[in-house]
């Protein structure tokens, strides 16, 4: 596989990189589970749900999102990429038209969502 853009790291340097960006169990999950735990909410940590919350919490029918704010474009703090505009800009928005399509796959599922943010749990 080969990539349109320059890079100023070999590919097995940016293949490092890359591997060490979680999708799961990241810090701000690993909070809010902790939260919940403590709360002794029973939830369920990424569900194989239509929708891929991050956190359920089925009795209440609550669906949880947990955004990085780079990831997904936080209203309040989001900066643009500098570099590499070209893959970032569309990848996030990407982001941002899935995790709409996610919410409203949910609440037709009978979900209340929650999106929280990561600078909101920090």
């Amino acid at each position: 596989m080969t990539c349109d853009f320059m890079d100023n790291l070999s590919r097995k340097q940016r293949s490092y990189c890359m591997s060490m960006i979680r999708s799961k169990n990241t810090k701000p999950e690993r909070i809010v589970h902790t939260i919940l735990k403590k709360l002794k909410i029973k939830h369920i940590m990424h569900p194989k749900i239509k929708g891929s919350s991050d956190i359920v919490v089925p009795k209440e029918k609550i669906a949880i999102f947990i955004n990085g704010c780079f990831w997904h474009k936080c209203p309040k703090c989001f900066k643009p990429p500098k570099s590499n505009k070209e893959y970032w800009i569309p990848k996030i928005k990407r982001n941002v038209q899935r995790d709409k399509e996610n919410i409203k796959i949910l609440k037709r599922s009978g979900y209340k969502t929650i999106v929280l943010w990561e600078h909101e749990i920090k």
